[in-house]
């Protein structure tokens, strides 16, 4: 990605027209993540557009059906079709990295199979590289970006996580890990609703990953449809929540694309990328949110400096304090689609940052998760005041930290 593409890309995200979600395509797979990136931002960007660039989890090319097969064999060889009974060489499903088939196994089981499309990884690094000196140049120009929304920081989590995506073993390492704690936990925790697809780790690979067929909507399908009920969201908060504040290892890219919903039951999809929080972080982003939902406004403060890697204090944290309760002056009692979460949270975010405060790359993946969880809320029940309906899960969360 060049200079000029970039800043191409740039306007087509930012322009007033709807974004050119074909023009953001065809720039590559560096560009589609940075819109995808963009999506979760309507603190800045606005509903409407960020709803515009989400096309970007799921509308995205196939390869033709002869060239599946053309891939299955470059990764596999020719045999490894002779494992199915049948296969629909048309793709059901495609996101950036992959496209999805249906198939019958010998044995009779209906799978999927997941392919990735093409190899993404040496244009996507010269593209980081080109994007990373773009950065820093201005960077070095305008120096508050450093501190407020360093895109250099940014690009990096980018590119760990497509990274990531790209070799399916990570799934396979992330389905098995997600699985293993929830298996081991289910007797203190309820995670009746929770379901793990079996992988066929003998078939799947770099390039290939073979798994049971979840038959059932995504949650994207259910809300695009009006057919996801808020109830149904907040257990999958509960679920989410119970990952991210009791252990600390949680579904690091849970948007609505990624989760099925089949008789009540959630089935996590695209393992790929696992978000890690330290203790410290973990337990006071709990205290948080405990605080922020009975409206405590200087004790999430306090908890808000205690997840920081660097913390402020004295006159430093007055000042902040004082900021931080003046910014959710109108928060008490709205409803999500009065005062976002998501944006209320980046401004929190980028004032502890402005106060001094550092805080390590766990903060990103919390972020996005809340972007995605408030922009399901949103589209499910914009009049749910949401952090006053999680109260019901809080002593259950509390009990689990101690």
């Amino acid at each position: 990605m060049n200079i000029l593409n970039f800043f191409r890309l740039l306007n087509t995200i930012y322009s007033d027209r709807e974004p050119d979600i074909a023009f953001i395509q065809r720039l590559g797979l560096l560009a589609v993540k940075i819109g995808q990136v963009y999506a979760l931002r309507p603190d800045f960007l606005g509903e409407e557009r960020c709803r515009a660039l989400a096309r970007l989890y799921s509308h995205t090319d196939s390869l033709p059906p002869e060239d599946a097969v053309k891939l299955i064999e470059s990764y596999a060889g020719a045999d490894f079709l002779k494992n199915f009974s049948s296969f629909d060489t048309t793709p059901f499903a495609s996101a950036s990295i992959g496209q999805v088939h249906r198939a019958v196994l010998n044995s009779g089981e209906q799978v999927v199979v997941k392919l990735v499309k093409k190899d993404y990884v040496a244009g996507f690094k010269r593209d980081v590289r080109s994007v990373r000196r773009l950065f820093q140049f201005a960077i070095f120009f305008y120096p508050k970006l450093r501190g407020v929304a360093n895109p250099v920081s940014l690009l990096h989590e980018i590119e760990k996580m497509t990274l990531s995506e790209l070799d399916l073993r990570n799934e396979t390492a992330g389905w098995k890990e997600l699985r293993n704690i929830g298996e081991a936990n289910r007797a203190r925790f309820d995670l009746s609703h929770l379901r793990f697809r079996k992988v066929h780790e003998e078939l799947s690979s770099e390039n290939i990953l073979v798994s049971e067929y979840a038959d059932g909507p995504t949650l994207d399908e259910l809300l695009s449809k009006g057919q996801l009920t808020y109830d149904s969201l907040l257990e999958l908060f509960h679920i989410h929540g119970f990952f991210m504040f009791a252990i600390g290892t949680f579904h690091g890219d849970i948007h609505p694309g990624n989760i099925v919903l089949k008789d009540g039951n959630f089935y996590f999809l695209d393992t790929g990328y696992i978000g890690r929080v330290s203790e410290r972080m973990r337990k006071n982003l709990f205290y948080f949110f405990e605080a922020l939902s009975t409206y405590d406004y200087p004790q999430s403060a306090q908890c808000l400096n205690a997840m920081a890697e660097r913390q402020i204090g004295d006159a430093k944290f007055t000042d902040f304090e004082k900021k931080f309760v003046a910014l959710y002056a109108d928060f008490k009692e709205k409803t999500v689609s009065q005062v976002s979460l998501t944006k209320k949270m980046m401004q929190t975010i980028r004032l502890g940052v402005i106060s001094g405060m550092h805080f390590d790359e766990g903060m990103f993946d919390i972020i996005k998760s809340l972007m995605y969880l408030d922009g399901m809320v949103i589209r499910a029940n914009p009049d749910a005041v949401l952090l006053k309906d999680m109260r019901r899960f809080i002593q259950e969360f509390k009990d689990l930290i101690k």
